[in-house]
C-alpha cells in the first residue's frame, strides 16, 4: 500500500528495509521559479535518476521514502540547526543558495530571505522527517532489527567539494557509529565483488538522515550510498552545461551497477534478518 501527496510518496513494504530518497526531486514551487537564475541551474545538482536505479527495491519488499521536491527548495539531509555536516569543507546548506560548483541559484534582489526558510522547513523538511520516523518505527514493530538505507548520487568530478575523480561507490557510516561493522562489511563486500571502486566514510560519511536515524543500540542502522554517477550514466569529465546534463537515463548502460545495487540491498536485508530473534 502507498501513501501519497503532491510531492512525498511512501511505499509501504514488510521487509526490515526502509530506502530513502532525499535528493532525486526536480519539482520547483510556481512562485520560486521567476526569482531563480534559471531552473535548469536549479535542478543541477539533483540525485538524477536515483529512483529509477533502485526501482528494484519495491521487489524486495522495501518501503520507499521519496520526496519529488528540489533540494534547492530545501535539502531534507541538512542538519536544521544549521551545523555543517563536514565542518572546514564546502557544502550547502538546508536551503541552498548556491550550486555544487559556487553559482547564484537565485537572482540579483531576489535572494532567499530570512523567513523562508522556516516555512519551507514547515512545509517539506518536516513532513518527509515524520514519514521517515513512521516508518522506521512501523517496521521496528515487526523486526528486532531494520536497516535505513539512504540513496544518493553525485558528479564523478566536483572540484569545490572534493579533490580529484570521486570512486564509484561512497559508502557512509558517519564513520562507523550510524550501523553495526557486519552491516558495513556486507555492503563493502557486495561493492568489492565488482568491477567498480568503492571507499568507505570518505569525503561522504553519511548525512543528516544517516546520522539522526542510525541507532545500531535501538535496532535501527543507518547506511548512506553516494554514487559517482559515472557509474550510471554516460557521464563526460569536466563541466557541464544547460543541454547536455543530466545525460537520459541508459537502463542498459546502467545494468552493471544496478546488479551490484540489488546484491547491496540483498545484503542489507540479510543482514536485518540475520538479527532476529525467534
Amino acid at each position: 500500500m502507498d501513501s501519497n501527496s503532491a510531492w512525498l510518496r511512501v511505499t509501504h513494504g514488510t521487509a526490515p528495509l526502509l530506502v530513502s530518497l532525499p535528493h532525486t526531486g526536480t519539482d520547483l514551487p510556481d512562485n520560486l521559479v521567476p526569482r531563480l537564475v534559471s531552473p535548469w541551474l536549479a535542478r543541477k545538482d539533483a540525485d538524477w535518476w536515483i529512483d529509477k536505479l533502485y526501482d528494484f527495491a519495491a521487489d524486495l519488499d522495501a518501503t520507499i521514502v521519496h520526496t519529488s521536491m528540489s533540494r534547492t527548495v530545501i535539502d531534507v539531509n541538512r542538519d536544521p540547526s544549521g551545523v555543517s555536516l563536514y565542518p572546514g569543507q564546502a557544502t550547502t546548506d538546508l536551503c541552498p543558495v548556491t550550486t555544487f560548483d559556487g553559482e547564484a541559484l537565485y537572482r540579483t534582489g531576489a535572494e532567499l530571505r530570512s523567513d523562508e526558510t522556516a516555512e519551507r522547513q514547515r512545509l517539506y523538511f518536516d513532513p518527509y522527517h515524520a514519514a521517515l520516523a513512521d516508518e522506521i518505527a512501523r517496521l521496528k514493530r515487526s523486526h528486532d532489527r531494520i536497516v535505513v538505507y539512504d540513496c544518493h548520487s553525485i558528479r564523478s568530478l566536483v572540484p569545490r567539494l572534493f579533490e580529484g575523480m570521486l570512486p564509484h561507490f561512497n559508502i557512509g557510516t558517519n564513520s562507523g557509529a550510524s550501523c553495526d561493522a557486519a552491516l558495513t562489511q556486507a555492503v563493502e563486500s557486495a561493492c568489492d565483488a565488482s568491477s567498480f571502486d568503492r571507499v568507505t566514510n570518505g569525503r561522504f560519511k553519511g548525512g543528516y538522515i544517516t546520522r539522526r536515524y542510525g541507532q545500531p543500540g535501538a535496532g535501527v542502522h543507518a547506511i548512506q550510498m553516494e554514487l559517482a554517477c559515472r557509474g550510471y550514466l554516460r557521464e563526460e569529465s569536466g563541466p557541464v552545461s544547460e543541454g547536455a546534463w543530466p545525460p537520459p537515463y541508459d537502463e542498459s548502460f546502467a545494468a552493471p551497477i544496478r546488479s551490484v545495487l540489488r546484491r547491496v540491498l540483498e545484503a542489507t536485508l540479510g543482514f536485518a534478518v540475520a538479527g532476529r530473534q525467534d
